[in-house]
């Protein structure tokens, strides 16, 4: 048996080395995590973001066909779903039929207007052999005054023409009223065209608001993405405004991250960016900071923490910074929106 005293000094051997080398490895480390640290900003608070394309239907109507699946990839203006459209062919027939009645009566209108129009050369006609008549008739009791005053007129004949001068003025009183009558004519007519063409204008927004409705049961991809959400199936009603899929932009993807506000002293648009994603930590990417957000994450959440009550306890907050990704490479079809990652801004 070994005796006591020489398992205490082994004891009293051991020891020290075990405590130096964890005091050593710890130094390392810590000097490696400080001198890291003056050199990046770093935070996991970060993840993959992506433009994502809500799709919702613009008229309501039965659903006709789904043309994707789940997770399928599609690119901007492929036809992705179509509705019953029997209605709103209908509804067009109708707008296109009211067209067709207002353009017929705006040419019965111009019709109106060219007859009324052409009855005045005539009453201009008829008021001048008026005018000319009254003028004779006017001589002829001038020159018969004088003659009966130097008694070589009859008095009926004075009369008679007399008579003759009131019924020319009386005719010519009679032409005129016509020819006003004529021109309120031609002035209503008128009228009735603008008012016909007002009904044309309206009749092409019918036909063209119709149109639009018909062609939203067409429904198109309005960018290129992953088809994901989907809420809709083949024979489901849906009203207008109803949410249908979402397209998942997995082309452009960016980083938001979310940097300490004690950290953005030292981070400035520009700067490059290592990015690790969790999920495939063996393949770093790299990235530029783009922008930086108006405000902290917290005065965007729906209940934003209120300093004045009196009960403020602080806390560092987070600033949202936009992080462009250079290059996909392997991971391209790999990484997704919402994915989690590291951001390491390099600083020095």
């Amino acid at each position: 048996m070994e005796p006591l005293a020489g398992k205490k000094s082994r004891t009293n051997t051991v020891m020290p080395i075990v405590l130096g080398t964890v005091l050593l490895v710890g130094a390392v480390i810590g000097g490696s995590a400080y001198f890291h640290s003056l050199r990046y900003a770093e935070t996991d608070d970060a993840q993959i973001d992506g433009d994502i394309s809500p799709v919702s239907a613009r008229v309501g109507g039965f659903v006709k066909t789904v043309r994707f699946i789940d997770n399928q990839q599609v690119n901007a203006g492929d036809t992705l779903l179509t509705l019953e459209d029997d209605d709103y062919r209908i509804r067009l027939e109708q707008a296109e039929s009211a067209q067709e009645v207002a353009v017929a009566n705006a040419l019965l209108s111009h019709e109106n207007v060219a007859s009324s129009r052409a009855n005045i050369p005539p009453a201009e006609s008829n008021i001048e052999a008026a005018q000319a008549r009254l003028w004779k008739a006017e001589e002829d009791l001038k020159r018969f005054e004088t003659l009966l005053k130097n008694g070589a007129l009859s008095q009926d004949k004075f009369d008679a023409a007399k008579a003759e001068k009131d019924e020319a003025e009386a005719q010519l009183a009679g032409l005129q009223g016509q020819r006003g009558a004529t021109e309120k004519l031609v002035s209503v007519a008128e009228k009735q065209v603008g008012g016909a063409l007002a009904k044309i204008h309206q009749a092409e927004a019918d036909v063209a608001y119709a149109k639009q409705q018909l062609s939203y049961t067409v429904v198109l991809a309005p960018a290129s993405g992953i088809i994901s959400n989907r809420a809709v199936q083949v024979g489901q009603n849906v009203a207008a405004g109803s949410p249908l899929f979402c397209i998942v932009d997995n082309r452009n993807l960016y980083v938001t991250a979310n940097f300490k506000e004690t950290q953005m002293h030292r981070i400035r648009p520009g700067q490059e960016v290592t990015i690790t994603v969790d999920a495939f930590p063996a393949t770093p990417l790299k990235g530029l900071v783009g922008s930086v957000s108006g405000a902290t994450g917290a005065k965007f959440s729906l209940l934003q923490p209120d300093n004045a009550t009196g009960n403020f306890v602080k806390v560092v907050q987070r600033m949202p910074v936009r992080i462009s990704i250079a290059a996909l490479a392997d991971l391209q079809n790999l990484i997704r929106p919402g994915m989690s990652v590291t951001a390491s801004v390099r600083i020095k």
